[in-house]
Protein backbone atom coordinates (compact mmCIF):
# COMPACT_ATOMS: atom_id res chain seq x y z
CA UNK A 1 0.00 0.00 0.00
CA UNK A 2 1.12 3.60 -0.73
CA UNK A 3 0.65 5.97 1.98
CA UNK A 4 1.27 9.57 2.34
CA UNK A 5 2.40 11.20 5.13
CA UNK A 6 -0.76 13.53 5.13
CA UNK A 7 0.14 15.67 8.79
CA UNK A 8 2.98 17.36 7.52
CA UNK A 9 5.12 16.92 4.23
CA UNK A 10 3.04 14.99 1.66
CA UNK A 11 5.83 12.53 0.83
CA UNK A 12 4.56 9.76 -0.51
CA UNK A 13 5.77 6.08 1.27
CA UNK A 14 4.98 2.71 0.60
CA UNK A 15 3.51 -0.64 3.69
CA UNK A 16 5.38 -3.63 2.86
CA UNK A 17 5.39 -7.08 5.05
CA UNK A 18 8.37 -7.83 7.21
CA UNK A 19 9.15 -12.04 6.18
CA UNK A 20 10.44 -13.11 9.35
CA UNK A 21 7.80 -11.39 11.65
CA UNK A 22 4.77 -10.21 9.66
CA UNK A 23 5.17 -6.84 10.51
CA UNK A 24 4.10 -4.19 8.23
CA UNK A 25 7.13 -1.66 7.95
CA UNK A 26 7.67 1.78 6.44
CA UNK A 27 9.84 2.35 3.36
CA UNK A 28 11.94 4.23 2.58
CA UNK A 29 12.90 5.00 6.23
CA UNK A 30 14.25 8.67 5.88
CA UNK A 31 17.82 8.93 7.45
CA UNK A 32 16.70 12.39 9.69
CA UNK A 33 13.20 11.45 11.22
CA UNK A 34 13.14 14.36 13.81
CA UNK A 35 12.09 16.88 11.19
CA UNK A 36 9.11 14.76 10.42
CA UNK A 37 8.00 15.68 14.27
CA UNK A 38 9.02 19.62 14.21
CA UNK A 39 5.15 20.85 13.99
CA UNK A 40 3.20 23.04 16.49
CA UNK A 41 0.29 20.50 15.49
CA UNK A 42 2.14 17.54 16.88
CA UNK A 43 -0.01 17.80 20.34
CA UNK A 44 1.71 14.70 22.00
CA UNK A 45 4.88 16.80 22.01
CA UNK A 46 3.52 20.50 22.47
CA UNK A 47 1.20 20.26 24.95
CA UNK A 48 -1.23 22.10 22.47
CA UNK A 49 -4.57 23.25 24.01
CA UNK A 50 -5.72 26.16 21.58
CA UNK A 51 -7.73 25.05 18.87
CA UNK A 52 -11.23 23.04 19.18
CA UNK A 53 -9.06 19.60 18.06
CA UNK A 54 -6.48 19.95 20.92
CA UNK A 55 -9.06 20.96 23.41
CA UNK A 56 -10.40 17.53 22.50
CA UNK A 57 -7.80 15.90 22.73
CA UNK A 58 -6.86 17.20 26.09
CA UNK A 59 -10.07 16.09 27.11
CA UNK A 60 -9.32 12.96 25.83
CA UNK A 61 -6.17 11.79 27.55
CA UNK A 62 -7.63 13.05 30.78
CA UNK A 63 -9.97 9.93 30.70
CA UNK A 64 -7.14 7.89 28.81
CA UNK A 65 -4.86 8.97 32.06
CA UNK A 66 -7.52 7.42 34.52
CA UNK A 67 -8.15 4.11 32.40
CA UNK A 68 -3.94 3.71 32.00
CA UNK A 69 -3.96 3.71 36.02
CA UNK A 70 -6.87 0.79 35.91
CA UNK A 71 -4.76 -0.83 33.26
CA UNK A 72 -1.71 -0.50 35.60
CA UNK A 73 -3.56 -1.53 38.82
CA UNK A 74 -4.96 -4.30 37.49
CA UNK A 75 -2.41 -6.10 36.05
CA UNK A 76 1.20 -5.57 37.96
CA UNK A 77 2.24 -5.23 41.40
CA UNK A 78 4.70 -3.10 42.72
CA UNK A 79 5.17 0.52 42.27
CA UNK A 80 8.40 1.34 39.89
CA UNK A 81 7.87 2.46 36.63
CA UNK A 82 9.17 3.58 33.71
CA UNK A 83 7.69 5.46 30.41
CA UNK A 84 9.71 4.82 27.84
CA UNK A 85 8.93 7.96 25.18
CA UNK A 86 7.01 9.98 28.21
CA UNK A 87 6.21 12.54 26.26
CA UNK A 88 5.45 16.15 27.73
CA UNK A 89 4.93 13.85 31.08
CA UNK A 90 1.34 13.81 31.93
CA UNK A 91 1.26 10.37 32.65
CA UNK A 92 3.87 10.09 34.74
CA UNK A 93 2.73 13.11 36.95
CA UNK A 94 -0.41 11.26 36.96
CA UNK A 95 1.09 8.28 38.27
CA UNK A 96 3.60 9.99 40.55
CA UNK A 97 0.38 11.77 42.60
CA UNK A 98 -1.57 8.08 42.66
CA UNK A 99 1.56 6.86 44.77
CA UNK A 100 4.39 5.71 42.08
CA UNK A 101 8.04 5.81 41.90
CA UNK A 102 8.71 7.30 38.20
CA UNK A 103 11.03 7.62 35.74
CA UNK A 104 10.59 8.53 31.76
CA UNK A 105 12.53 8.83 28.78
CA UNK A 106 11.83 10.98 26.22
CA UNK A 107 14.49 11.71 22.96
CA UNK A 108 12.82 15.15 21.52
CA UNK A 109 14.09 17.91 23.00
CA UNK A 110 10.61 20.33 23.32
CA UNK A 111 9.05 17.22 24.69
CA UNK A 112 11.60 16.81 27.66
CA UNK A 113 11.64 20.23 28.19
CA UNK A 114 8.12 20.37 28.66
CA UNK A 115 8.25 17.52 30.65
CA UNK A 116 11.50 19.28 33.18
CA UNK A 117 8.74 21.50 34.19
CA UNK A 118 6.41 18.89 35.52
CA UNK A 119 8.70 16.27 36.79
CA UNK A 120 12.17 17.47 37.14
CA UNK A 121 15.36 15.04 37.33
CA UNK A 122 12.58 12.01 36.82
CA UNK A 123 12.49 12.55 33.01
CA UNK A 124 15.84 12.73 30.74
CA UNK A 125 17.29 11.71 27.34
CA UNK A 126 19.75 9.13 28.85
CA UNK A 127 19.97 5.56 26.88
CA UNK A 128 17.89 2.85 27.87
CA UNK A 129 20.77 0.82 27.23
CA UNK A 130 23.17 2.93 29.30
CA UNK A 131 20.59 2.98 32.49
CA UNK A 132 21.29 0.28 35.16
CA UNK A 133 17.81 0.64 37.02
CA UNK A 134 15.55 -2.39 37.19
CA UNK A 135 11.52 -1.61 37.55
CA UNK A 136 8.03 -3.42 38.27
CA UNK A 137 6.76 -1.93 35.39
CA UNK A 138 7.50 -0.49 31.70
CA UNK A 139 5.34 1.30 29.29
CA UNK A 140 5.57 2.04 26.01
CA UNK A 141 2.37 4.32 25.22
CA UNK A 142 2.45 4.37 21.07
CA UNK A 143 6.09 4.29 21.19
CA UNK A 144 7.05 1.06 19.65
CA UNK A 145 6.06 1.74 16.25
CA UNK A 146 8.48 4.98 16.38
CA UNK A 147 11.52 3.47 17.33
CA UNK A 148 13.62 2.89 14.68
CA UNK A 149 15.79 -0.28 16.57
CA UNK A 150 12.99 -1.63 18.11
CA UNK A 151 14.48 -5.32 18.73
CA UNK A 152 17.00 -3.83 20.65
CA UNK A 153 15.69 -1.46 22.35
CA UNK A 154 12.71 -3.86 23.01
CA UNK A 155 15.41 -6.46 24.18
CA UNK A 156 17.30 -3.83 26.86
CA UNK A 157 13.48 -2.73 28.43
CA UNK A 158 12.67 -6.68 29.34
CA UNK A 159 16.52 -6.98 30.60
CA UNK A 160 15.48 -3.91 32.78
CA UNK A 161 12.24 -5.67 34.08
CA UNK A 162 12.67 -6.69 37.91
CA UNK A 163 11.53 -10.46 38.61
CA UNK A 164 7.33 -10.69 37.70
CA UNK A 165 7.92 -7.65 36.27
CA UNK A 166 5.51 -6.55 33.08
CA UNK A 167 5.78 -4.87 29.65
CA UNK A 168 2.31 -2.35 28.71
CA UNK A 169 2.62 -1.94 24.97
CA UNK A 170 0.09 0.30 23.71
CA UNK A 171 0.12 0.72 19.36
CA UNK A 172 -2.66 0.93 17.02
CA UNK A 173 -4.08 -2.05 14.93
CA UNK A 174 -4.29 -2.41 11.78
CA UNK A 175 -7.02 -5.04 11.64
CA UNK A 176 -9.74 -3.07 13.08
CA UNK A 177 -12.38 -1.79 11.09
CA UNK A 178 -11.77 2.02 11.21
CA UNK A 179 -8.21 0.84 9.27
CA UNK A 180 -9.89 -1.03 6.44
CA UNK A 181 -12.17 1.93 6.22
CA UNK A 182 -9.86 4.70 5.52
CA UNK A 183 -7.66 1.98 3.59
CA UNK A 184 -4.26 4.61 2.98
CA UNK A 185 -5.91 7.51 4.42
CA UNK A 186 -6.24 5.73 7.87
CA UNK A 187 -3.86 8.44 10.11
CA UNK A 188 -2.61 6.04 12.27
CA UNK A 189 -0.51 4.66 9.84
CA UNK A 190 0.84 7.93 10.18
CA UNK A 191 3.98 7.66 8.16
CA UNK A 192 6.81 7.99 8.66
CA UNK A 193 6.82 8.85 12.42
CA UNK A 194 5.45 5.02 12.24
CA UNK A 195 7.86 2.94 10.95
CA UNK A 196 6.10 -0.13 12.08
CA UNK A 197 2.40 -1.53 12.02
CA UNK A 198 1.01 -4.57 14.20
CA UNK A 199 -2.10 -6.34 15.01
CA UNK A 200 -2.54 -8.83 17.76
CA UNK A 201 -1.35 -11.95 15.95
CA UNK A 202 1.80 -10.27 15.16
CA UNK A 203 2.40 -9.15 18.41
CA UNK A 204 1.88 -12.46 19.73
CA UNK A 205 4.67 -14.34 17.80
CA UNK A 206 6.90 -10.84 18.34
CA UNK A 207 6.43 -11.14 21.71
CA UNK A 208 7.37 -14.49 22.41
CA UNK A 209 10.53 -13.69 20.10
CA UNK A 210 11.94 -12.14 23.43
CA UNK A 211 10.47 -14.56 26.14
CA UNK A 212 7.98 -12.73 26.54
CA UNK A 213 4.14 -13.88 27.21
CA UNK A 214 1.05 -11.43 26.03
CA UNK A 215 -1.17 -12.09 29.39
CA UNK A 216 -4.29 -9.77 28.72
CA UNK A 217 -5.30 -7.52 25.82
CA UNK A 218 -7.18 -4.21 26.53
CA UNK A 219 -8.61 -2.04 24.31
CA UNK A 220 -8.30 1.97 24.10
CA UNK A 221 -12.05 3.02 22.92
CA UNK A 222 -11.12 6.28 22.43
CA UNK A 223 -8.26 6.32 19.91
CA UNK A 224 -11.08 4.73 16.96
CA UNK A 225 -12.57 8.55 17.13
CA UNK A 226 -9.37 10.35 17.57
CA UNK A 227 -7.76 8.40 14.10
CA UNK A 228 -11.37 8.75 12.18
CA UNK A 229 -11.65 12.21 12.99
CA UNK A 230 -8.01 12.55 11.51
CA UNK A 231 -8.65 9.98 8.88
CA UNK A 232 -11.54 12.24 7.89
CA UNK A 233 -9.42 15.53 7.57
CA UNK A 234 -6.71 13.69 5.45
CA UNK A 235 -10.20 12.76 2.99
CA UNK A 236 -10.96 16.37 2.85
CA UNK A 237 -14.16 15.13 3.77
CA UNK A 238 -17.49 17.52 4.80
CA UNK A 239 -18.34 17.22 8.89
CA UNK A 240 -14.91 16.08 9.80
CA UNK A 241 -15.86 15.94 13.32
CA UNK A 242 -19.64 14.42 12.98
CA UNK A 243 -17.79 11.23 10.33
CA UNK A 244 -15.34 10.37 12.67
CA UNK A 245 -17.06 10.13 15.47
CA UNK A 246 -19.60 7.77 13.36
CA UNK A 247 -16.98 5.44 12.31
CA UNK A 248 -15.20 5.83 15.11
CA UNK A 249 -18.69 4.74 17.14
CA UNK A 250 -18.68 1.98 14.18
CA UNK A 251 -15.24 0.41 14.98
CA UNK A 252 -15.65 0.11 18.50
CA UNK A 253 -19.21 -1.29 17.94
CA UNK A 254 -17.70 -3.93 15.33
CA UNK A 255 -14.81 -4.96 18.05
CA UNK A 256 -17.12 -5.89 20.91
CA UNK A 257 -17.35 -8.75 18.35
CA UNK A 258 -14.11 -9.29 17.19
CA UNK A 259 -11.67 -7.53 19.58
CA UNK A 260 -9.86 -5.82 16.47
CA UNK A 261 -9.83 -2.49 18.39
CA UNK A 262 -8.32 0.56 16.47
CA UNK A 263 -5.44 0.72 19.30
CA UNK A 264 -4.86 -2.08 21.85
CA UNK A 265 -2.87 -2.54 25.47
CA UNK A 266 -0.58 -5.66 25.03
CA UNK A 267 0.55 -6.69 29.05
CA UNK A 268 3.27 -8.64 28.88
CA UNK A 269 5.36 -10.80 31.70
CA UNK A 270 8.52 -13.14 30.82
CA UNK A 271 7.66 -16.80 30.08
CA UNK A 272 8.38 -19.27 32.72
CA UNK A 273 10.87 -22.07 31.25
Amino acid sequence: MKVKDYFLTQESFELKKETETGILYTTPTPTDLDKYYQSENYISHTDGNKSLFEKLYQIAKNFNLKSKLNVVKKNTSGKSILDYGCGVGDFLLFMQKNGYNVKGFEPNEDALKIAHKKLGESVSNQNILENTEKYDIITLWHVLEHIPNRDEILHSLIEHLKPNGKLIIAVPNHESFDAKHYKEYWAAYDVPRHLWHFNPKIMKHYSERFGMKIENIVPQYLDSFYVSILSEKYQKNSFPLIRGLWYGLISNLKATKTNQYSSLIYIMEKQVK
